[in-house]
């Protein structure tokens, strides 16, 4: 970085160091991520780079040619699914593929950013549903694009995204079932703070107004999308004679749950119980039995993901929004009610 480097044509970083009273190789260390600044000076030089209009000049290709890929957590199925995708766009496009695990589901930890802007990577797909606004403005200033793909949340709108259609899925689930003259049929969605798990209820609660149904709010369940939680739900929801017929379980992960539940209750599947899935992670075929699921294109969910990062940098994706359509893979894990 050059003293006389010009922030949006009008004032110098060092001026900008004169501003914040500091040298201009602290400048240095904020604009590449250097740990070693107080958060109080940090965070003066950021405003001021910001109320320039600090845009760091390209310098060609980073260091490594680089994909950041950020998760809150790698130990699901649909993870790899996204890694893959990921991987093959890296692939193609001669770049490796580096993986974080941070934050929560809503958004990475605050200390994730000081890594990724010293790694300067080629771009970041980050598997939450929100970013916050300082972490925008950083990767912004450093000219790093980021994409959020979409399986969880409702990114905001100046935050490119790739999602799927949820409501969609879950309307379809439901009406597969519902068609198969199913009317007791319960739901055991995702976490009640995700817009997707909401979206899936909402489709439910559409299939079974369509079909004259009442929803019985015993039914309704709000899950964690992980075995143990369907399992759990599926124990309480199955116990006692008014049991439902049916389970849309919000996640494949969840429906393996359901019908580990169903066989410790004596109950055959589909015969006594029918199971639906979400996602179609390649796990759902090999259940007992294969499950009928909602395919979400996750893996094309990543590489779309990765293409927007790749795009050329003039090319506008900043309030740019995909969503991939889902569809249902009916398996034998659904048949009609007894006597239908």
């Amino acid at each position: 970085m050059r003293e006389n480097d010009e922030v949006d044509g009008r004032v110098t970083l060092a001026a900008v160091a004169g501003q914040a009273g500091v040298s201009l190789s602290t400048v240095s260390k904020v604009l590449n991520g250097r740990s070693d600044v107080s958060e109080a000076t940090r965070t003066r030089v950021e405003r001021l780079l910001d109320d320039h209009g600090y845009r760091r000049r390209s310098q060609g290709a980073p260091q490594a040619p680089l994909i950041e890929l950020v998760f809150h957590e790698l130990d699901s199925i649909w993870a790899m699914e996204l890694i893959r995708g990921v991987e093959n766009v890296a692939k193609d496009n001669k770049a490796s593929v580096v993986l974080t695990e941070s934050g929560t589901r809503h958004a990475p930890a605050p200390d994730w950013i000081e890594g990724v802007l010293r790694r300067r990577p080629l771009g970041v797909v980050l598997v939450f549903s929100a970013l916050p606004d300082k972490v925008k403005k950083q990767l912004r200033s450093r000219a790093i694009p980021f994409v959020i793909v979409d399986p969880a949340g409702d990114p905001d709108p100046d935050v490119p995204s790739v999602g799927s259609a949820n409501w969609a899925g879950g309307l379809a689930a439901t009406r597969h079932l519902t068609d198969q003259r199913h009317e007791r049929i319960a739901i055991i969605t995702g976490p009640d703070d995700m817009m997707c798990s909401l979206a899936r209820l909402d489709g439910y609660r559409s299939a079974m107004a369509m079909a004259g149904l009442e929803v019985d709010p015993r039914l309704v369940r709000y899950g964690d999308f992980h075995v143990q939680g369907g399992f759990d739900h599926a124990m309480d929801l199955l116990e006692g004679p008014d049991r439902p017929t049916a389970v849309f379980a919000g996640s494949d992960l969840q429906a393996l749950g359901v019908l580990e539940a169903a066989r410790l209750k004596g109950l055959s599947v589909p015969e006594d119980l029918s199971v639906v899935g979400y996602d179609d992670v390649p796990l759902a075929q090999w259940s007992s039995p294969a499950l009928t699921t909602v395919r979400q294109p996750l893996r094309q969910m990543a590489e779309e993901a990765a293409r927007m990062l790749l795009r050329p940098r003039d090319a506008d994706t900043s309030a740019l929004r995909i969503e991939l359509a889902t569809h249902l893979v009916v398996r034998q894990s659904t048949a009609p009610p007894k006597g239908a």
